[in-house]
């Protein structure tokens, strides 16, 4: 299958052509060193997720980047399954933005998949100059050979909206997507659909604000995000801002997998809430709230009442089925959207959190568990964090997490995190009736790395996933 997508272009013709690709046999992780206290480059991890290999759940290759402290966090394409059919295109270079230090590393994964190398450096000051833009977080690859990605802040720190792109041959910074003067005051996630003119970009907080930590001081002040912020694709101008309410902090947004569909959910971290958007009859863009996890009321921590902190969104390509984690509570979820109005819970496990019954913070008050969760041990390890980053199999039947949110968050909300590295683990998917279960055999211990232990973000197959391709 892999190759006879490869000789019509890069990726699938659809979505669930996507899903009768071949099993994912490895992955790509960055690996994060700020703020750890070990004084190493961050590095993009290849780890082997073949039962039939030897390495399997083992790193065996590491890039390190050339710099100190650039935060690491999200990867994108070249090229993707929006370039289907265009010959000329091939999936072979990973973009790396660094959401702190704002470089963009080029990784070449088409010469030797499991071995990638440097091939480009973009320097901040490129972006700066360019683009006066910073904090460079989503990227996307356009059907037009593009490359864009989404920033959080200008040189200064500030928050600002805004989109850098990347010409896909010789990745150089062309300029800004976005055009007007009407520009939002805080960025984050994106997600395009071209058959409806529109891309929907959402909203984290101001750099300089959260680069160091949470501090509740910055709540209610504008810092953190609230909208939905809709533009028109043709034209590159913001038409809408849709609240989601008070630091409501909506991340990560997925529009359903196929392009006809006019509806799509975001993730909100501080409100604990996912939200549908849609398209209405007169042709703008409205959100309801469809899931909400209620707060914990508690004791032994920083707040009176903890969030479940959903901190990241997936649907699979058939769109059934939701999944999300909540980093705080420990948990992840799997929600059936058969009705996408009304998502049905219908598979949860805990892989850690802050609320183990033997843990410090003493639930007072829960409107959803009898008691609190146990901690969560595989292999003779105690998971230390949440779970955090998730992505799917292309078939859905395989659900893969990691424990590390954003380093300056992990050392003040999980200090034995930083201490003893993330974990990747792996949940079986009852892709039939609903339903997740732990695969005890598999872990991926990032405590044990050479240099010390590292905290892993983001994960990424090579030939494509559903939160990097889209289709058009």
């Amino acid at each position: 299958m892999a190759e006879k997508c490869g000789a019509c272009g890069p990726g699938y013709s659809t979505p669930l052509d996507a899903m009768k690709g071949p099993r994912e046999k490895i992955v790509y992780l960055p690996c994060i060193y700020r703020n750890t206290g070990i004084e190493k480059p961050d590095y993009l991890a290849t780890v082997d997720i073949d039962p039939k290999s030897p390495h399997y759940c083992q790193v065996i290759h590491r890039l390190p980047m050339p710099n100190l402290r650039d935060e690491l966090h999200h990867s994108g394409w070249n090229t993707c399954s929006s370039s289907f059919g265009d010959v000329t295109k091939k999936r072979n270079r990973l973009i790396l933005p660094s959401l702190i230090s704002s470089r963009i590393y080029v990784v070449d994964v088409g010469t030797d998949m499991r071995a990638p190398r440097m091939h480009k450096m973009i320097e901040p000051v490129d972006v700066f100059w360019k683009c006066n833009l910073a904090n460079p977080h989503t990227t996307h690859c356009l059907g037009n050979g593009e490359i864009m990605i989404s920033t959080m802040g200008d040189p200064s720190g500030n928050g600002k909206a805004g989109f850098i792109l990347l010409d896909g041959k010789t990745f150089e910074v062309k300029g800004n997507w976005e055009k007007g003067s009407n520009i939002p005051a805080l960025g984050y996630d994106f997600w395009y659909q071209p058959r409806h003119n529109v891309l929907m970009s959402t909203e984290w907080g101001v750099p300089k604000v959260l680069a160091y930590g949470l501090d509740p001081a910055d709540l209610k002040t504008g810092r953190y995000g609230r909208y939905i912020n809709v533009w028109d694709w043709t034209t590159h101008v913001l038409t809408q801002s849709i609240d989601l309410g008070e630091d409501s902090i909506p991340l990560e947004i997925r529009f359903l997998h196929n392009p006809d569909a006019a509806e799509g959910y975001v993730g909100c971290a501080l409100s604990s809430a996912i939200h549908r958007f849609y398209k209405t009859e007169n042709g703008n863009w409205a959100a309801e709230k469809v899931v909400q996890v209620p707060s914990k009321k508690v004791e032994g921590w920083m707040f009176p009442e903890m969030p479940g902190l959903i901190t990241d969104i997936l649907i699979s390509l058939d769109d059934r089925y939701l999944y999300f984690s909540n980093w705080l509570h420990g948990d992840i979820r799997q929600y059936d959207i058969s009705n996408t109005r009304k998502p049905k819970l219908v598979g949860q496990v805990f892989l850690g959190g802050k609320i183990p019954r033997d843990g410090p913070i003493v639930v007072v008050e829960d409107h959803e568990l009898n008691c609190q969760p146990e901690p969560f041990v595989i292999q003779g390890k105690r998971v230390q964090g949440g779970p955090q980053m998730i992505q799917l199999s292309l078939d859905g039947k395989r659900l893969y997490v990691t424990t590390s949110l954003y380093s300056a968050w992990d050392k003040q909300f999980y200090p034995d995190l930083v201490k003893e590295g993330s974990v990747m683990l792996q949940i079986d998917v009852n892709t039939e009736k609903g339903g997740l279960k732990v695969n005890k055999h598999f872990l991926v211990d990032f405590g044990k790395e050479p240099n010390g232990p590292v905290l892993a973000h983001e994960l990424r197959y090579p030939g494509g996933d559903c939160s990097s391709d889209i289709w058009i």
